[in-house]
């Protein structure tokens, strides 16, 4: 079982969404010492744009997302995509059981090219994950074109946002917590 895993909305190769998620990930992994692992769309391949079903998935697909089920703690983000999050990004949580994320650590982020999305969190994603029951943390992260550069650095202001969001995972993932999981 992978602890933490963080899954980017995006088929961008590089990708701002990507960059957003892997140091959520990776700052948690580091402050709990636990594994973690990032995927975005393109690691799931063709067979999800024409799943009608988790078992419809190919096997590496399928991989992905039973890891990303078994996790601890997740981190989801997405491009903005005509004010929401993308297309094959919900097709994905469609097709998984309404209680398989029933009291699992989200943590929210999105990315889009001005502040205008930043409500992408608490319209879209927040509604997603809490009609899974999922326990969101309060502070989602988002980042417009000038949080993160085109090496994938994160501005001082984006940071500071994602070290309170990430402080609010790992508070849910704590000793008496994961021996719980375990």
């Amino acid at each position: 079982m992978t602890d933490i895993i963080g899954f980017a909305g995006s088929h961008s190769q590089p990708s701002r969404t990507r960059a957003l998620v892997a140091a959520a990930v990776q700052d948690a992994a580091r402050k709990t010492g636990l594994g973690y692992e990032v995927f975005d769309l393109g690691d799931l391949g063709a067979s999800l744009g024409a799943a009608g079903s988790l078992a419809d998935l190919d096997p590496e697909a399928r991989a992905h997302v039973d890891r990303l089920l078994a996790a601890r703690a997740i981190v989801v983000g997405s491009p903005v995509y005509k004010g929401s999050y993308t297309g094959l990004f919900k097709h994905l949580f469609d097709l998984i059981d309404p209680e398989a994320l029933r009291g699992k650590p989200v943590l929210l982020t999105a990315t889009g090219g001005g502040d205008r999305h930043a409500l992408v969190i608490e319209h879209q994603l927040r509604p997603l994950f809490g009609f899974f029951e999922a326990a969101s943390v309060p502070t989602g992260v988002y980042a417009g074109s000038v949080d993160i550069d085109s090496d994938g650095r994160l501005s001082d202001p984006l940071r500071a946002r994602l070290d309170t969001a990430v402080a609010q995972l790992t508070a849910a993932l704590t000793p008496r917590k994961l021996e719980a999981a375990a």
